[in-house]
């Protein structure tokens, strides 16, 4: 039988993307809008050709967090013992956010 493996052993590690750090500690990611159709919209529409996304404080918590090594478990161990407010449903939450930030493919999982 194949053992199943827990999402909360997932290591993420940051793809290729740019992100600043704000005066206030706060993550802004730097998302560059490419193709055929956000180059459409630059052009006709006056689109900007990058969009700036601010996480809150614990998502910028969690993204500095985020080095290769750490697992999902021991990230969300760390946010628990630094906001004693992350909240009863914090893995679930948690998850969320991964699930979110791997979809857009700001972030990957790796195997280790």
């Amino acid at each position: 039988m194949k053992k199943k493996k827990n999402y909360l052993d997932n290591i993420p590690e940051i793809n290729n993307i740019k992100w600043n750090t704000l005066d206030d500690g706060i993550i802004e990611l730097v998302i560059e809008n490419t193709g055929f159709y956000n180059t459409l919209a630059q052009k006709l529409f006056k689109k900007p050709r990058f969009s700036l996304i601010k996480l809150d404080k614990n998502g910028s918590f969690i993204w500095k967090q985020i080095d290769g090594k750490k697992n999902l478990y021991e990230i969300g161990k760390n946010l628990a013992d630094e906001y004693s407010d992350a909240g009863n449903q914090l893995y679930e939450r948690l998850s969320k956010f991964f699930a979110i930030m791997e979809q857009h493919k700001y972030i990957r999982f790796i195997n280790k």
